[in-house]
């Protein structure tokens, strides 16, 4: 079978899929959620494992997807994650599998996540500082973090990428501390800025530490340089730390947005295709593959839904207007 591109108005084809398999999660980031949590899914709106491995199927063998993350929410909350894993890896030894992860409870699962066919974790870790972390995560829970991500480099899931965002008067005097902190580990270090996508709906550009910033606070302490390495449609800017060979990786979503390379689609935890993190419109799949379209319906209906892609997010549009999911409830 000769997959048909998921290509959209513009030319730039989708081989990266995110796929949500919750909305829950276990900490309350400042950033992200309230202190109380949200409304969740109820549970006969999130796909089952059967229909989740099934989509994932399509993607790939219908529409040339060479990528899957699992996001979430947490996706360690998802009893059947260690299943979902090796049935996609079994179906497609081939593509690359990862996943973006919190890292509460992946010192217990990382192994297993490995044996099944995870290739490798993201892990968002914003500070190394226990009180720090309690303040912005409201859990105390720093070490079980650190310890996951032990695990996953234990369990050879490697590079181990480390994803943080910098808060203005809460960690950004931490930007440099954390570097070393990751580089003394073998750890990737990535500083994402912080994006409308909270359910407060408490975004400010004013409050929001720039690509900029962070470059200039991260120089403080080392020097960094320009990676010669081409960096295709990959989301970080990479920068070569104190002669290298360690990078460090600057994404730059709002400030520096790149729009034009974008290779990314999002399957939502109940069966919705998103274009972009930031769209405000969804395509339903969920009601077609309960009602007993095929696979080609399907990959049909997933194509039309790409075609409506937006030529870039317009964060810097007058007229921007936050999406109503929150990053919980999208996926990563």
């Amino acid at each position: 079978m000769t997959p048909r591109p998921l290509e959209d108005r513009f030319g730039r084809v989708a081989t990266d899929l995110r796929v949500s398999l919750t909305d829950r999660c276990n900490l309350r980031c400042s950033y992200c959620m309230p202190a109380e949590g949200l409304d969740w899914l109820p549970d006969e709106t999130v796909l089952s494992d059967d229909e989740v491995v099934r989509m994932v199927g399509i993607a790939i063998e219908h529409l040339g997807v060479e990528e899957v993350r699992f996001t979430g929410g947490e996706p360690l909350v998802r009893r059947g994650l260690v299943d979902i894993v090796r049935r996609v890896r079994e179906a497609a030894p081939s593509v690359s599998l990862s996943m973006t992860t919190n890292g509460l409870g992946l010192a217990r699962t990382a192994a297993a996540l490995a044996a099944a066919g995870l290739d490798r974790v993201n892990v968002s870790l914003d500070t190394v500082r226990a009180d720090t972390f309690a303040t912005i995560t409201r859990r105390d829970r720093l070490g079980d973090v650190v310890a996951g991500l032990a695990a996953a480099a234990d369990a050879g899931m490697t590079p181990v990428k480390v994803n943080a965002v910098l808060l203005r008067g809460i960690n950004d005097d931490q930007a440099g501390e954390l570097l070393d902190w990751c580089l003394e580990r073998s750890y990737e270090l990535r500083f994402i800025e912080q994006m409308p996508l909270d359910a407060q709906h408490g975004w400010s550009r004013e409050a929001m530490v720039t690509a900029a910033e962070t470059l200039e606070l991260l120089g403080r302490t080392h020097d960094l340089a320009p990676s010669p390495e081409h960096r295709g449609s990959a989301p970080a800017e990479r920068f070569v730390v104190d002669g290298g060979p360690a990078t460090v990786g600057i994404i730059a979503s709002v400030t520096q947005p790149f729009c034009g390379d974008c290779d990314r689609v999002r399957l939502t935890a109940d069966g919705q295709v998103r274009t972009c993190l930031f769209a405000r419109e969804e395509s339903d799949l969920r009601a077609a593959l309960r009602s007993g379209a095929s696979d080609e319906e399907l990959a049909e209906r997933w194509l039309v839904a790409m075609r409506g892609k937006a030529a870039g997010h317009g964060i810097d549009d007058p007229t921007f207007l936050q999406p109503a999911r929150p990053m919980s409830a999208i996926g990563g």
